[in-house]
């Protein structure tokens, strides 16, 4: 089973080890295009100040995050589940894992990035800022820069197993399964119930979104789920006690859930 994971804006303050070795990250194959953004990020620190917050989607007084990205390069590193710290990643709470559940979310979890494609959660990386909505000179919409290399990446990262796709839209938008493997990818949005005036509405959340899905990923990895297909996915997930309603899907598109939570 392959489980994407979006980043998260909030990310730890600095590394604490070796410098970036972009041969030493997983998904190899992506490496050209990684080096393509890491230059293009060092280009726009070069130039105007305004010009590279408006870039990278950051207020005037987030220049630090300018600072930043530019000793990429020769910054100290850290494992990707450690370099981000968001709601998600709190909700999974990597670090309380046991040992055998930590060992399963190296194999099973890939984090999405507008700067490095796909990392895994061991995988180590400095902190940066590179939204996949940056614009950035010579290289242009991140999501179509990535499309060609991140199919052929994480079909084969897929493998023959489900895949339980935990992307926000912006980052599902450089890779879109299809076909055969499309039918066994699970998206998932959650949605929150409450009462109103006697009738039970649902709503979409943001914030609790972001939490629910970690804890998700958390239960399925402290449960030792090994599902081998989105079937037996969607019924580990109704097993864990998540309300699960499945949303009409055509073939050869992914398979769509709701998971429905009455407390945030």
């Amino acid at each position: 089973m392959l489980i994407l994971l979006p980043p998260s804006e909030g990310k730890a303050e600095a590394g604490a080890g070796r410098r970036l070795d972009l041969t030493r990250l997983s998904l190899p194959e992506l490496n050209p295009v990684r080096e393509q953004v890491l230059a293009a990020l060092l280009t726009l620190r070069a130039g105007p100040a305004e010009a590279a917050l408006t870039a990278l989607g950051l207020g005037s007084g987030q220049q630090g995050e300018l600072r930043r990205n530019a000793r990429l390069e020769r910054a100290a590193t850290a494992p990707a589940g450690r370099i981000y710290t968001g709601v998600l990643y709190e909700a999974l709470d990597l670090a309380t894992l046991p040992a055998a559940a930590q060992r399963a979310a190296a194999r099973q979890v890939l984090i999405s990035s507008g700067l490095w494609g796909a990392v895994r959660l061991t995988d180590r990386i400095p902190p940066y800022r590179c939204p996949i909505g940056a614009r950035l000179l010579g290289v242009g919409a991140l999501p179509a820069l990535w499309r060609p290399v991140l199919g052929p990446a994480l079909t084969s990262a897929a493998g023959t197993g489900p895949v339980l796709d935990l992307r926000s839209g912006a980052y599902a938008a450089a890779w879109t399964p299809r076909g055969e493997l499309a039918e066994r990818t699970v998206t998932v949005r959650v949605l929150h119930e409450r009462e109103v005036d006697g009738t039970a509405v649902r709503s979409v959340v943001s914030h609790f979104n972001k939490a629910t899905k970690g804890r998700l990923v958390r239960d399925l990895l402290l449960h030792d789920v090994r599902a081998r297909s989105a079937d037996a996915l969607v019924g580990a997930l109704r097993d864990l006690k998540y309300t699960v309603c499945e949303q009409p899907s055509a073939p050869g598109r992914s398979r769509q859930i709701d998971v429905v939570v009455s407390a945030l």
